[in-house]
């Protein structure tokens, strides 16, 4: 899925830039590849990412994200440590400020900030779940057609379901 156009564009440059900086430009994990910025540990030599780091450690490699925000829901999702700290968290720093921070814990707040994190949670979770798996269906069906042939799965217990197709109308 394409990512969303920055609310400040200038802002996620400059956040980006900085934890490229702080890793060094085109540094990678040398345990998994993992090549976001925001994912890899300063300082670590060989370069590593949070998630391999916690494995070294003997720690799972999850953190506790807060859809909302900390500040305007306590309710948590483990999600994998390279993910929360290169993507999710990343998203919220684009969120108004009052909302992320909701100083006076105004209800209208908390409530716009539980619906983008509910969206920001379910646009990763389809790009993460979702989307991997239709590419390999498409995948599957490129060979089943390459080594089976066109419509392989006629006379299948596949057949059930293929789309239903609606006669044409005549005239049409």
């Amino acid at each position: 899925m394409k990512k969303k156009p920055s609310r400040d564009p200038i802002a996620a440059f400059e956040r980006e830039a900085r934890a490229t900086t702080r890793v060094g430009v085109g540094s990678r994990c040398v345990e998994c590849g993992e090549d976001r910025p925001l994912a890899l540990i300063p300082g670590t030599n060989p370069r590593i990412c949070a998630n391999c780091q916690r494995e070294q450690l003997g720690r799972l490699p999850f953190d506790d994200h807060h859809p909302a925000g900390e500040a305007n829901d306590s309710t948590t999702i483990p999600t994998p440590v390279n993910d929360h700290r290169a993507r999710l968290s990343p998203q919220q720093y684009e969120w108004p400020s009052k909302t992320c921070v909701n100083p006076d814990s105004s209800p209208v707040r908390a409530g716009a900030a539980r619906v983008r994190g509910y969206c920001e949670t379910n646009d990763y979770l389809v790009c993460a779940l979702l989307i991997p798996n239709a590419e390999m269906l498409e995948t599957l069906d490129e060979h089943l057609e390459k080594r089976l042939g066109p419509k392989w799965w006629v006379g299948t217990e596949m057949e059930r379901f293929a789309p239903k197709r609606k006669p044409k109308r005549a005239g049409a």
